[in-house]
């Protein structure tokens, strides 16, 4: 029963649920009473809604089908993500596919439950940048989305004009500009609706020029081009509105005129404005940023999965889905020696970092046999001597799974609540809660179980930050940014504020049967880095077999910080995102399956990044006598004094070198290691 509650969880939460479920196993049946041959849950299929609660029942019969005298020990529900069990009582929060199980003397049974969607609240329009000229076409769009503000792509939506003798729209919302006036477009889907006033003016433009006229680019840069309208007595006319189109595939360009391709070729990039047009020609080369890496040095981890990775002056701090921390000194990268070990109470010690001067370190963590988690402050004054400051368990005792630490400040994740938490340090022997922020997400709760308490609807999974900035991977609920400093909205770290948040939605973005949410986030230039981790709905963390993972990394511009939008994606097809890390314009990121991956992130980003040949390298971090064998799952990258640091769960961590741009004569094949 061990494995059956391991796999219905994800990182986090696999060390509460399992632990409680092994509990289970030894103590819920009596060694007088009969062994359970089936547990049968009731209903056994069920409909239900996002928000809704529904109960159950288990009854357990012996072989012969006579019910027992036992009752339910443990009820869960998985993906842990998208349902919470609090008894027989279980709650639903996101669409998809969700096992309901309770354990009866060792044995489980299980109930499924199709949860459909929440409905559409609102649709938000979005506006034209300028009134519509007469006899001009283009598509309007809109974004459905649900009471939470989750977008929804996958509905119907009508469209319809109050004024079709000023301007109409088809009902895929192609709106027609007909004479001079103004209207109102309205967009419907189901109960919700959402307008949008339209000015329509008469078209004076008799003449259109594009510049540049023509220009090079390689793929994935984006060239911004202009349209230059004039009258018919040639008085140019500012803000004119034109449509821009692009012929032939493997581009696309956007309403701001911005280009970027996918493919080498040359394009035909052509503006509109009623029955006048005007065209450029963009020629556009293969990228070619490969580059090699070579492998300097290694530390193998055999039987130990390894987490997280800290690299600091001549040190590398390596963390353990198990009880340890290892210490290893790096002056010579070639050859690593181990300083120190240090153990503690914890299944899984998934973060571990230190203040900027190497002096004071900090680990979270997971499953405690004593369910006193929290965070340890460490002493890594002396990295051949580790020892523990303190313990900070007296809110977060349910567990943390991640901690950033920003001057004399940790900012953590408490398992329990779903909350983020912020604790002062400045005397690092008694630490203390300064602050607490969550979401509002309704019907969240903290479940109760007899090895402690984790949260059900509301999971902060990592956080980061920078300038004043709180950056939070939200999981469901997306990229929130709260102002811990900045200035913007009068937040600091003893009372964070929300500045904005970006919703993503993940059933729509991977299916059902699939744990997936916001994990990672990242804050460079005017982006931020928000990777998707995606893990099938059930999956044992600790066999030797394959975990198909999946998901990708959303591009956000954050120029106007109060309004965030999605400009890229990095998406590897046959891998799935973990951890990021960006230096001068290069992105580093462990990327589970696919190994380590270094991304050229140079310059304006849109569209597809791994379509656009921004790839750099590629680091196979398999290894034969891995955890599991010859099966990368790199866990994330960190850049230090012109080396690259990837740690691999299964195989340990990878000091690599990336070497210089290669020689465009060069047979070496590109982007390997060596």
């Amino acid at each position: 029963m061990f494995r059956h509650m391991l796999r219905i969880a994800l990182l986090i939460a696999l060390s509460l649920l399992a632990v409680a479920q092994q509990t289970a196993t030894k103590s819920d049946q009596p060694s007088t009473s009969v062994a359970p041959k089936t547990v049968e849950i009731t209903p056994a299929t069920a409909r239900a809604e996002v928000g809704q609660q529904l109960k159950f029942s288990a009854v357990a019969k012996d072989a012969t089908g006579q019910v027992l005298d036992q009752k339910a020990s443990i009820w869960f529900a998985a993906p842990f993500d998208l349902a919470a069990a609090d008894g027989a009582n279980v709650t639903f929060y996101e669409p998809g596919e969700v096992k309901v199980g309770a354990v009866i003397g060792g044995k489980t049974g299980y109930a499924t439950v199709t949860v459909a969607p929440a409905k559409v609240a609102k649709i938000e329009i979005a506006p034209l940048p300028a009134p519509l000229p007469t006899g001009v076409s283009t598509l309007m769009r809109a974004v459905a989305k649900t009471a939470g503000g989750e977008p929804r792509s996958g509905v119907e939506i009508s469209w319809s004009s109050e004024a079709p003798s000023i301007a109409t729209i088809s009902p895929a919302g192609l709106i027609t500009a007909v004479a001079p006036g103004r209207t109102t477009i309205r967009a419907k889907s189901g109960d919700a609706s959402g307008t949008m006033a339209v000015q329509v003016e008469r078209n004076k433009v008799q003449r259109l020029s594009v510049t540049p006229a023509t220009t090079s680019a390689r793929t994935g840069d984006v060239i911004h081009f202009t349209a230059r309208a004039s009258d018919k007595g040639g008085t140019s006319i500012k803000d004119a509105y034109v449509t821009w189109q692009v012929g032939g595939g493997g581009a696309a360009i956007y309403p701001d005129g911005g280009f970027v391709a996918e493919q080498p070729g040359t394009y035909l990039v052509t503006a509109n404005s009623g029955a006048q047009s005007g065209s450029a020609t963009i020629s556009v080369s293969p990228r070619n940023v490969e580059r090699q890496l070579k492998t300097v040095g290694r530390i193998p981890i055999k039987d130990t999965q390894v987490a997280e990775q800290w690299i600091i002056g001549n040190n590398a701090y390596i963390s353990s889905i198990a009880d340890k921390v290892w210490v290893y000194d790096i002056a010579d990268p070639a050859n690593p020696k181990l300083l120190d070990t240090l153990t503690v109470d914890a299944r899984l010690i998934n973060d571990v970092s230190t203040t900027p001067d190497g002096k004071i370190g900090v680990i979270t963590r997971e499953g405690a046999s004593t369910r006193k988690n929290g965070i340890v402050f460490l002493d890594t004054s002396d990295p051949k001597n580790i020892k523990v400051l303190s313990e900070y368990t007296a809110t977060v005792t349910g567990g943390v799974h991640s901690a950033f630490i920003n001057t004399h400040y940790v900012y953590l994740t408490d398992d329990a609540t779903g909350s983020l938490r912020v604790i002062d340090f400045q005397d690092p022997k008694n630490p203390k809660e300064v602050a607490r922020w969550q979401v509002e997400t309704p019907n969240a709760r903290t479940i109760e179980t007899p090895q402690g308490a984790f949260s059900g609807g509301r999971y902060l999974h990592d956080l980061y930050v920078k300038d004043g900035l709180a950056y939070l991977a939200y999981w469901r609920d997306g990229l929130v940014i709260l102002d811990v400093g900045a200035g913007i909205k009068g937040g600091s770290p003893e009372k964070p504020q929300l500045v904005s948040q970006y919703r993503f939605n993940h059933n729509e973005l991977y299916g059902t049967g699939w744990l997936a949410g916001t994990h990672a986030v990242y804050r460079y230039k005017n982006y931020v880095y928000c990777g998707d981790e995606v893990f099938p709905a059930e999956f044992d963390l600790h066999s030797r077999e394959r975990i198909p993972v999946r998901g990708m990394v959303h591009v956000i511009d954050v120029s106007d910080i109060q309004h965030p939008h999605k400009v890229a994606e990095y998406p590897v097809p046959e891998a799935g995102s973990h951890n990021i890390w960006v230096l001068d314009d290069v992105l580093y990121m462990g990327y589970y399956n696919g190994g380590g991956r270094v991304l050229d992130v140079s310059g304006e980003l849109r569209g597809d990044l791994y379509r656009q040949g921004r790839e750099i390298a590629r680091l196979w971090t398999g290894d034969s006598s891995g955890f599991r064998p010859n099966l990368p799952f790199a866990w994330g990258a960190q850049p230090h004094n012109g080396l690259v640091y990837y740690n691999d769960v299964h195989t340990g961590l990878w000091i690599v070198k990336l070497g210089p741009p290669r020689d465009k004569g060069s047979a070496t094949a590109p982007g390997l290691q060596e």
